[in-house]
Parts: C-alpha cells; sequence; structure tokens
C-alpha cells in the first residue's frame, strides 16, 4: 500500500473509529487474488464487540464508497481486533495488558517472562515468577528497555492469582442472559 493511500484511508478511517471511542491500530491492504482486502484492525480499553465492528465496517463501506481512495478495483473489507498475538507496541497496549503475563526480548539481551503488575509514562512495575518453590520478584522495566514484547497465552492461570476483567465481565453477560 502506498504512503499516500495509507495517508489517505487513515485520514477517512480515524474520525469513523475515533466516533465509537475505538482506536485505530492498523490498516492493511494485501492482494487477494484479483481482489484486494482491506483489513482495519480497531481496539479499546474495553476491548471490541462483535456489534461495534459490524456497525463500523457498515459506516467505514459507505464513506469508502463514496470515495475513491481505494480506486476502482474490487476490494473485501474487514473490519476486527487484534488478535492474542499481537506485539505489544505502545504504552495502551500495556496499560490494557496489567495483570497478564508477558514475554519480553530486551535491548540489552535476554528474555523476561513476567506479569505486569503496573504501568505509568515510563515503563513496567513487573512480577517475575519465582522459580522452583522461590517467591516471585519485583521489577521494574523502562520501556526503553524492551525491544519487543507480546502476552503470554495463559490456559491454567492459578485462581489465587486473579482473573482479567474481560473474564469477569464475560461471566457477567451470561448471568444476565
Amino acid at each position: 500500500m502506498s504512503t499516500t493511500q495509507s495517508e489517505r484511508l487513515r485520514g477517512l478511517l480515524e474520525p469513523l473509529v475515533a466516533a465509537r471511542d475505538l482506536d485505530l491500530e492498523e490498516i492493511e491492504v494485501t492482494p487477494a487474488g484479483k481482489r484486494r482486502v482491506l483489513r482495519i484492525v480497531v481496539d479499546s480499553d474495553d476491548g471490541v464487540q462483535l456489534d461495534e465492528c459490524a456497525e463500523l465496517s457498515r459506516e467505514a463501506s459507505q464513506a469508502l464508497d463514496d470515495s475513491d481512495v481505494m480506486g476502482g478495483a474490487p476490494y473485501t473489507l474487514e473490519v476486527t481486533s487484534p488478535g492474542a498475538d499481537r506485539p505489544l507496541t505502545e504504552p495502551r497496549h500495556y496499560r490494557r495488558a496489567v495483570g497478564r503475563l508477558i514475554r519480553a526480548q530486551l535491548h540489552e539481551g535476554g528474555e523476561l517472562v513476567a506479569r505486569i503488575t503496573a504501568m505509568d509514562d515510563e515503563g513496567l512495575d513487573l512480577e517475575v515468577p519465582g522459580v522452583k518453590g522461590r517467591k516471585p520478584t519485583a521489577r521494574r522495566v523502562a520501556f526503553a528497555e524492551i525491544a519487543k514484547a507480546r502476552v503470554e497465552i495463559e490456559f491454567n492461570r492459578k485462581q489465587d492469582q486473579g482473573r482479567d476483567d474481560r473474564a469477569e465481565q464475560n461471566d457477567e453477560s451470561q448471568e444476565e442472559a
């Protein structure tokens, strides 16, 4: 995707996304046979519901049809939320991951697996799990020290470590149904 097309797409779509209190994480145009796929990735602190994606898709489709930003070639529009394996690259990504386990590659070398306990503008407060019966230790890591990081998926997190907010929200919505 050319820089000009990318800028035009962002200029067209960002106001639609922001009006829904969502963050525009990524815009990607990829060839798919004779067509192209325009993928719009959105997120928020509260997560993204399927209905929000569907409504945004309708609005984005109308805005794209009313403009010439995609040209005349056919394309498929996808509006989605980031996957669980999305890299943590912005402070808001780390804020949304507070309480979760992450795997970070450090610029100084080495890898760190730890739970985010808090964050601020400078970096992260982490709890590094103890090894072989040792107690967990606290560690502070500045954002500048992190080369790359991702959330680690936990399938059997111990109950005494708490539950993430999305699981609690899911439980509440099931109780209401």
